[in-house]
């Protein structure tokens, strides 16, 4: 395994068994300290047996307990080191951070979630995505809530450079315009979580209409990711007050950006004169231009 194991950790834990998700847990709450531990340690730890903590290093993809504690070691060196870059004790906030504690711990969280996104995506699969676009009729985008802002993202941008992408909030509109979609036509829903009933209902419909359908989440072995085509994954941290839920836009927003500079880089002649023609559709709405010509 390449990928960091931390990133692994946090991704598997839904699809793991109650037991394995203890492990896991505790695990991510101290890398440092669990990769010290001797096999019976780990399995006192979490109140459980030797054969389920050898289980569990098998369902995340190791031979055995001594390569995951090597792996785990080296994530944690280099999760230290991150945090030493940002000046940061530990990721998540406390009540009685400073202000200058709290944007340091933004900082390093958002960093984070762009890099371990570019590091983890799967480029493949980004190909498949973007060929697909390009030959596609219509591209519907799919995502509530803060979801939804990465749906609207990706659709004014593919919309700038001549495509005809469509992105609702309404769920019922999603489901009906995923309903009418025509052959070779691209469906695309975002969901951190991979659980969202909308999202996952307007790909399924969508699929039913010959749709390629894509899911873009931070959990590989989600629900929406079973119904898709192909799988984009984030990589983003939820943490106390739920500041990791604009980590998680960023990532998703890297994605936006990885699919649009992809589509962009196929037809560079006719992608530069369509955003010419946008830009100069709105320059007459600036407040400076509008200035500059009473002058």
């Amino acid at each position: 395994m390449t990928e960091d194991i931390l990133v692994r950790l946090r991704q598997l834990l839904p699809d793991l068994r109650p037991s394995e998700q203890r492990i896991a847990r505790s695990t991510l709450a101290d890398p440092a300290g669990v990769a010290s531990l001797r096999i019976t340690e780990m399995a006192a730890r979490n109140s459980t047996s030797t054969a389920t903590v050898a289980r569990f290093c098998r369902s995340v993809g190791f031979d055995g307990y001594k390569s995951f504690c090597l792996a785990l070691a080296r994530a944690g060196a280099d999760e230290r080191g991150r945090r030493l870059e940002f000046g940061v004790s530990e990721g998540d906030i406390d009540p009685t951070d400073t202000m200058a504690e709290v944007v340091r711990k933004l900082a390093f969280q958002e960093a984070r979630a762009v890099e371990e996104t570019a590091a983890m995506l799967d480029l493949e699969q980004l190909d498949r995505v973007v060929d697909a676009i390009i030959a596609a009729p219509v591209i519907d985008v799919f995502g509530s809530a803060s979801s939804g802002l990465a749906a609207q993202d990706l659709q004014q941008k593919l919309r700038r450079i001549g495509y005809q992408a469509n992105a609702s909030s309404d769920a019922h509109l999603a489901l009906t315009s995923a309903a009418v979609l025509p052959a070779h036509a691209v469906a695309i829903a975002f969901s951190h979580s991979g659980e969202t009933e909308e999202a996952i209902a307007a790909l399924q419909t969508a699929a039913l209409h010959g749709a390629f359908t894509v899911a873009v989440t931070n959990f590989p072995g989600s629900p929406l990711a079973q119904a898709a085509d192909a799988v984009l994954t984030t990589v983003s941290r939820e943490t106390r007050f739920r500041y990791g839920a604009m980590s998680s836009r960023m990532a998703q927003l890297m994605i936006v950006d990885t699919i649009f500079m992809g589509v962009a880089q196929r037809n560079p002649d006719s992608v530069s004169a369509s955003l010419a023609a946008t830009l100069d559709a709105v320059a007459s709405r600036r407040v400076t231009a509008r200035n500059h010509g009473d002058d």
